[in-house]
């Protein structure tokens, strides 16, 4: 059978609710372009979730995808490094379990727990900043809120010194940004490691209660394991793993819910008369707008045929998973799909992954949005939008789900 021609995502995240019709519309796998990568989309909820779990299914570009082994993607891709890292991002099997193991035990509930004092403090210092805005003056809340809470949180969790903050910030920006070249793609990824290796190489000299710290002492000691710490690349592979699972994502998970609340008056009404909590506003979010709309890349390891009898995604095929797509999917949520809705009953949402790879910053980006979000709505009870909601534009990625700004007035315009 011949296969289908692929829909192009637009790498400037623009056309994202036509894209995801066509995904939703497409059958159970749809073919799609990714900077010139073909992959099969993945956005059923159903199909999603066993493939996550399929042993069939790997995430070592190394081992199973033949364009990476043949060299065909490695320097010519601007998205070479999500499948060039080594970390358990990209693992498959025992590599995955030896180091989910050691990334655990520095990655613990109990230091996720420990953190929520810092993250209540941090909270209500940027609070006390954004009330020093003029009244009726607009203001960034996506760049003044969104950002600078996650970024300083998984900045101390790392033990990143406070001067590196403002670039590293930039940087991890870069990783997600798919409209940048090949060239400055590459030229960002090596200033981002430049300055991890100067991180690792400070703290193998001093180390601190800190999770880079943590990582360079983390050895398994599990029944199977050799005993063997994490190599290297390892280390900063896992660092740079870590901030994309606990940073970018946070922010988008912030600046998804405020606007979500601002833009539905009826659902804001719900939380403040009591009918909702925050933690649904947390999870209907995630599920209206998960943080990550498409995260590259799965391999098929083996044939795989589809339960629709038609697809068959080929040994070595890229596969892609859409969770923004599939938070929305009729399937799953029939025809409030696309209707943000806190009462709703059922808010699954796969925002976090789903099996084996389920994200290990997942408590964290929770426990962030706890603290952030009821804390701003509680000092600035008329914020609003200072921009039509259509006129809000979206990050340039096709991977991160968030805005390029969030204008905001915080006080009554008088």
């Amino acid at each position: 059978m011949d296969r289908p021609l692929p829909l192009v995502l637009d790498p400037t995240g623009r056309n994202r609710r036509a894209e995801e019709a066509e995904l939703h519309t497409g059958g159970p796998a749809t073919l799609v372009d990714i900077l010139g990568v073909q992959a099969w989309s993945v956005s059923d909820p159903a199909l999603l979730t066993r493939l996550l779990t399929d042993p069939r299914v790997s995430k070592d570009a190394r081992r199973h995808w033949p364009r990476f082994i043949n060299g065909e993607i490695t320097g010519t891709w601007p998205l070479a490094l999500w499948a060039s890292v080594t970390n358990m991002f990209t693992a498959y099997g025992t590599d995955h379990r030896r180091l989910r193991r050691l990334i655990s035990s520095a990655f613990t509930a109990r230091r996720t727990s420990a953190m929520v004092p810092r993250i209540e403090q941090l909270t209500q210092a940027l609070l006390d900043n954004l009330a020093a805005t003029p009244p009726g003056e607009v203001i960034d809340l996506r760049e003044h809120f969104a950002y600078p809470l996650p970024i300083q949180v998984i900045g101390e969790l790392m033990g990143l010194p406070a001067h590196a903050v403002p670039s590293f910030r930039t940087m991890v920006d870069g990783v997600f940004d798919t409209t940048l070249t090949v060239e400055q793609a590459m030229a960002n990824n090596e200033a981002l490691y430049g300055i991890m290796s100067e991180l690792v190489a400070a703290k193998r000299d001093r180390p601190g209660n800190d999770m880079t710290s943590a990582l360079i002492a983390a050895r398994d000691d599990s029944e199977e394991g050799d005993g063997s710490a994490l190599a290297e690349q390892e280390v900063l592979d896992t660092l740079l793993l870590v901030v994309s699972a606990g940073y970018e994502t946070t922010v988008n998970l912030l600046d998804q819910a405020v606007t979500a609340l601002l833009t539905h008056p009826d659902q804001l009404a719900h939380l403040r008369e009591g009918r909702a909590t925050w933690n649904d506003v947390i999870e209907e979010s995630l599920r209206y707008e998960a943080p990550v709309a498409h995260l590259p890349l799965r391999y098929a390891v083996e044939d795989i045929a589809l339960p629709d009898g038609g697809v068959v995604i080929r040994k070595g095929e890229a596969i892609l998973a859409s969770y923004a797509a599939a938070g929305r999917h009729p399937a799953l949520h029939g025809d409030t799909a696309d209707r943000f809705d806190l009462i709703r009953t059922d808010k699954q949402h796969l925002a976090f992954g789903y099996g084996v790879h389920f994200c290990l910053g997942a408590p964290l980006a929770r426990a962030e949005a706890a603290a952030a979000l009821p804390a701003l709505f509680k000092r600035f009870p008329d914020l609003r939008l200072a921009v039509p909601a259509d006129s809000l534009e979206p990050a340039a990625s096709l991977i991160a789900n968030g805005h390029r700004t969030l204008p905001v007035h915080l006080t009554p315009v008088t």
